[in-house]
């Protein structure tokens, strides 16, 4: 699919005769090695872009740009940098929500598994006052609308500010190619199969607070900063902001494929590798190992309960800079 877009929608005519620099950022990271396969794929396919057009003799040097938030462990991704790689690496610290390049600096943005991230927890959910406070629950899928209008709205306000920026930073005909998690359109917030992971370890505080190992007030007052849109949701958010076309949008099948209780296992690294952090944040790192194992219990039960909802949740989305 990223082949594809780039072979059909990539105008490289419009910015062949700019400096001999093809630039592009991966946004959201991590430490790799996705990263590092993502950005080959890309390299490649705007090879194959510039001599399927005569432009061999044009061929750019590539510049790539790891962009994460300052906390990620930018020296495991350096370190590891494939030693057959052919672009210059650079780190972008910050956050995708905000700006991070200069104006008109970028040819192709790429963005996997990050999009889900918000900037921050929606402030009604932490208000004791609100309507949408998310009492005894750490993410909205199975709690009230309230709660789960306050994530999409937080939701909607960061992708507009995300929308914005990438359009101020990529140059006119440059793409984004987006790779997110989904709830399939039609289906309720609460079949979504990483909701239901993210409620069992809610579950789980929750039955560590009723033995008094924490806090019940603390987790009153943690939610996690993770919204999970729907295609057609995504498609609204774009067509209003008004800056990207949408050249190619297209729900697959996730990568991991739970099918029995061993691959629970890997399933709650993947889990606990993304969420420690801000679960050490706001708990402590004490409760970190009893917590995921018992969140390993709980999600254990997994492909029985929600294996006819994880076929399509993964979206690609190419957007294409007016």
């Amino acid at each position: 699919m990223l082949d594809e877009a780039i072979a059909q929608k990539l105008d490289i005519e419009k910015f062949s005769s700019t400096p001999n620099t093809f630039c592009i950022a991966d946004v959201g990271c991590s430490v790799g090695p996705n990263t590092f396969i993502a950005m080959q794929n890309i390299l490649e396919a705007v090879g194959r872009k510039y001599e399927s057009k005569a432009l061999a003799s044009e061929l750019p040097e590539f510049q790539v740009f790891f962009n994460d938030h300052a906390m990620n462990d930018f020296n495991t991704l350096f370190t590891t940098l494939p030693p057959e790689k052919h672009y210059f690496a650079a780190g972008v610290p910050g956050s995708f929500h905000g700006r991070l390049f200069p104006k008109s600096s970028l040819h192709v943005v790429h963005a996997s598994y990050a999009l889900h991230w918000l900037s921050k927890v929606p402030e009604e959910v932490q208000d004791k006052d609100s309507p949408a406070w998310n009492k005894g629950r750490i993410y909205y899928t199975r709690a009230s609308d309230e709660v789960a209008n306050a994530y999409a709205a937080q939701f909607a306000k960061d992708m507009d500010n995300f929308l914005n920026f990438r359009a101020t930073e990529i140059v006119v005909g440059g793409m984004m190619l987006l790779v997110m998690t989904v709830i399939q359109d039609g289906f309720h917030r609460s079949q979504s199969a990483g909701g239901f992971l993210y409620d069992e370890l809610g579950s789980s505080l929750m039955d560590m607070a009723h033995e008094g190992l924490i806090n019940e007030a603390l987790i009153d007052t943690f939610n996690l900063p993770v919204y999970t849109t729907t295609m057609n949701e995504m498609a609204r958010l774009v067509e209003r902001n008004g800056y990207f076309n949408i050249e190619r949008m297209k729900l697959t099948d996730p990568i991991l494929n739970v099918e029995g209780p061993a691959d629970m296992q890997m399933c709650t690294m993947h889990i606990r590798a993304a969420v420690e952090g801000v679960l050490t944040k706001h708990f402590g790192s004490e409760i970190i190992d009893e917590l995921f194992t018992r969140f390993y219990q709980k999600a254990a039960k997994y492909p029985l309960i929600e294996s006819k909802y994880k076929k399509g949740n993964l979206l690609f989305l190419a957007l294409k800079r007016k």
